[in-house]
């Protein structure tokens, strides 16, 4: 017997019947383009006979690249073409000479739970079209609250650091002056809060999207090693308050972007007490020494903190974007500062808790699960895998430091606290100049140059820059535990190779 057809149904000159696309052809890309993946770069990710980057300049590349979107459709092979012109002209970061930044090399568990969530496509704001995933994020929020040492807290995975810390100002701001949420800016005293001199730049993005303005930012000095000083702090403090205005912030650091700087919580803590004020812990770089018994005393006094931003991305790994932002409270602030209560999905007469549907709590609606990427790497390792990776880093960075002391032509900036160690290159021609200001103006244009160099080669890919009155210098991070420390050597053997010359 064959089943008769269906009449055809058209509407609007739209043909209804069955699916517009070929699922067996679809499959069969999706799988061409995983083999691609796993060939060109997972299984290429710690050979350093590979490239760090083909370097290309903008207009170069976008010969190179078929950048235009058609009115029809490209063939599958085409497409493939493609992928494989995108592998090769972006920048290798699982590649262990890779230290460019403060994220690197390549988690396997963390991958595969990538794959997984963007095969299965969910959004985290309610139980319903998300349950494993908003059980996954309240179990790993559960145990870094644990870590930071608070009994109890809230807190929610959000895109990045930047945001951790815009949410902690708008929060600390709505428990200051809770009719802020509905009544807005206006009759609002002129609100100001402290933060480090050496702190991330999102702080000023924060003040300005807020509306606090970023003239009502306090830079508070830091010390040589880059620690904000607590006396400076309680100065200024105090001369906002005689000029009349309401401090109610302070946004202290545990592992500044540049010098890896922690700054002293106890002590800021303290004057958070004294003048009433929240105390929030950009941990987003830092916040991975927290995992290890031997490195966590750089956080000590933490537990004091409001809210706490941690990135399990950097040090641990977890993939971009993997970033929590932790409250002490568990009051439900969170949610009272930033629920608008969508009727259409947070409806409160659901069949099951609806404590559970935790979007609301979140300035997004749709939500990745970023929590997954850590959960998978921490139940592929154990909070001791986590550990060891942390003190691996830092073993790392001291070998390191020890070279750097070793060899002629290099010169650390200070010994460093953290993974980020800082160095400046000397070309022989420099050596044996005072170090004056000529002195100073000329190195200033080597680590550029080096920088350049190392990137049309493709040998190894390491940040600079010029910090708060000291000219261009290398900033080396230590994060993949594919790093060996024959790549310690390479690195400066590499730069003195490219920059004997100049």
């Amino acid at each position: 017997m064959v089943p008769s057809r269906k009449n055809t149904v058209f509407v609007d000159g739209v043909i209804l019947n069955g699916p517009t696309t070929d699922a067996k052809a679809g499959e069969k890309f999706v799988e061409e383009a995983c083999r691609l993946i796993m060939e060109e770069v997972v299984l290429k990710a710690t050979d350093i006979n590979e490239k760090v980057c083909e370097w290309r300049p903008p207009e170069q590349l976008k010969q190179l690249l078929d950048l235009e979107l058609r009115d029809t459709g490209e063939p599958h092979h085409r497409l493939l073409e493609l992928c494989q012109d995108v592998i090769r002209y972006s920048v290798k970061t699982n590649h262990p000479r890779f230290f460019n930044q403060l994220y690197a090399g390549l988690d396997y568990y963390s991958l595969v739970a990538r794959f997984m969530t963007e095969a299965l496509n969910p959004s985290v704001y309610t139980y319903e079209v998300s349950p494993v995933f908003l059980l996954v994020e309240e179990a790993v929020l559960k145990k870094m609250i644990e870590f930071i040492g608070w009994k109890e807290g809230d807190g929610i995975f959000n895109p990045g650091g930047s945001v951790s810390n815009m949410y902690a100002m708008n929060l600390a701001r709505y428990k200051y002056c809770p009719d802020i949420k509905e009544k807005g800016l206006s009759g609002l005293p002129r609100l100001i809060f402290f933060t480090s001199a050496e702190c991330h730049y999102s702080m000023k993005k924060a003040a300005s999207f807020l509306g606090i303005g970023t003239e009502n930012v306090c830079f508070v000095e830091t010390d040589g090693r880059g620690k904000m000083i607590p006396e400076e702090l309680e100065r200024q403090v105090w001369q906002a308050k005689k000029e009349g205005a309401a401090p109610f912030l302070v946004c202290a650091t545990s592992g500044t972007t540049v010098l890896g700087a922690f700054d002293p919580l106890d002590e800021i803590a303290d004057i958070c007490e004294r003048h009433g004020l929240w105390l929030h812990v950009d941990a987003s770089w830092g916040g991975s020494a927290l995992m290890s018994r031997k490195h966590r005393k750089l956080l000590h006094g933490i537990h004091r903190a409001d809210s706490v931003a941690w990135n399990p991305h950097k040090m641990l790994m977890a993939g971009i974007q993997c970033c929590a932002f932790l409250v002490k409270d568990k009051s439900d602030l969170l949610k009272k500062c930033y629920s608008a209560k969508a009727s259409y999905l947070f409806q409160q007469d659901k069949f099951y808790d609806v404590s559970y549907d935790t979007g609301d709590k979140s300035i997004q609606c749709s939500r990745r699960p970023d929590a997954f990427k850590f959960w998978m790497t921490w139940k592929a390792l154990g909070t001791l895998g986590l550990e060891e990776k942390v003190n691996r880093a830092l073993a790392l960075s001291r070998y390191l430091v020890e070279e750097i002391k070793k060899r002629e032509g290099f010169k650390l900036l200070m010994e460093p606290e953290y993974a980020n160690v800082c160095f400046w290159y000397i070309p022989p021609s420099l050596r044996e100049m005072e170090e004056g200001p000529e002195f100073w103006a000329k190195l200033h244009l080597v680590a550029p140059a080096i920088k350049e160099r190392m990137m049309k080669k493709g040998s190894l890919m390491l940040g600079y820059q010029p910090h708060r009155g000291k000219v261009n210098f290398f900033r080396q991070v230590l994060i993949s535990p594919q790093v060996r420390r024959e790549d310690m050597d390479f690195l400066l053997d590499e730069i003195d190779l490219l920059g004997r010359d100049m």
